[in-house]
């Protein structure tokens, strides 16, 4: 038997939308929709207008034109408290309420669905409870916030935004202050809840590693204010992350699907080695502005194992080495005119 899925109506739609600031539009004409359950990245450069562009789909700018529809109502139809109970949101700027508990930051997610007294319920606290448990912090919910890492209040600003139960999150920058790992934390949760939990979720980022690895789809702006949507392996084959990011500093390698810096190049080396030593000599090799190749050249780096060790021929000359990083402080103090 087969089965057809149906597709899905748009959560989230814009109608000829212009998003700009004091009569200048940074970005026009955007008809865009995103899906239930879709993890959408938008990326950049700095100053193109992502962070406009995420402030007035949560209705906190006015669009210059055009319109955004939200579960098919037009966001200029609700008020405040409705926007609230549809779409949460993240920015950047960080939260500076020391003597506030993570438990206290992330209840004020439920007040979009409290009396005018702001009691919550048995039922708000269970959802507080589990929208902290979501973001791993439980054994820290009774904390204050000073008393928590960067990276752990980022998580406690994203239980807050899951408290209010919306289907669309949005988030600006999430991982602007957070360290590498902390990154990587951040991304994973955002990704498990839109495939495992079926929130939508659009966030601002700078961190095009990860986005390419982790997003259903890419919102990037091009340098010419033109946003083009679509997966990161089509992006990356249609040549818009090369042209978008790519300066003589560094270029996007489409094989790879990775940014690599572009070095000054010396003279190419004949490599010979094998194995995981093998893969970081040739890393070392770049970093340093050799190319690692397999014909004859004028220098010559052998790597043998057992015991590990480097032999670089040059000439009659040979030396060896009993550690990567005292052959690449050798080859970087070399004279270029001797490679």
């Amino acid at each position: 038997m087969t089965v057809t899925l149906q597709p899905q109506a748009p959560l989230l739609v814009t109608e000829n939308l212009t998003v700009g600031y004091q009569r200048r539009a940074l970005l026009q004409d955007l008809n865009l929709a995103i899906a239930q359950g879709q993890f959408v990245c938008l990326v950049g450069a700095n100053g193109s207008g992502k962070s406009t562009l995420i402030r007035t789909l949560a209705g906190l700018e006015s669009p210059q034109a055009g319109q955004v529809w939200l579960n098919g109502t037009p966001l200029t139809a609700l008020n405040a408290a409705q926007r609230a109970q549809r779409l949460s949101l993240v920015l950047t700027e960080r939260v500076d309420l020391p003597w506030m508990s993570v438990t206290e930051l992330v209840a004020l997610g439920r007040y979009p669905y409290t009396d005018w007294q702001g009691r919550l319920g048995p039922t708000d606290q269970q959802i507080v409870r589990e929208a902290i448990a979501a973001v791993g912090l439980t054994n820290l919910q009774a904390q204050p916030l000073n008393n928590i890492s960067d990276g752990e209040r980022q998580k406690a600003m994203i239980a807050r935004a899951l408290a209010q139960a919306t289907d669309l999150m949005l988030l600006d920058e999430p991982t602007a202050y957070l360290d590498v790992p902390r990154r990587v934390e951040v991304m994973q949760l955002l990704r498990f809840l839109a495939h495992q939990q079926g929130r939508t979720v659009l966030m601002s980022t700078h961190d095009l590693d990860l986005a390419l690895r982790s997003a259903d789809q890419l919102w990037l702006i091009t340098p010419s204010q033109r946003l083009v949507v679509g997966t990161p392996e089509e992006l990356a084959l249609e040549g818009y992350l090369g042209s978008t990011f790519s300066s003589d500093r560094f270029y996007f390698d489409q094989m790879s699907g990775q940014f690599q810096l572009q070095y000054q190049r010396r003279s190419p080396i004949q490599f010979t080695g094998q194995g995981l030593a093998a893969t970081w000599t040739e890393r070392a090799l770049t970093r340093l502005g050799f190319e690692a190749v397999q014909t004859p050249c004028p220098l010559r780096l052998d790597l043998q194992e057992q015991p590990t060790c480097w032999i670089l021929s040059q000439g009659d000359r040979q030396m060896q080495f009993t550690s990567l990083g005292a052959l690449s402080t050798h080859l970087q103090a070399l004279q270029w005119e001797d490679c």
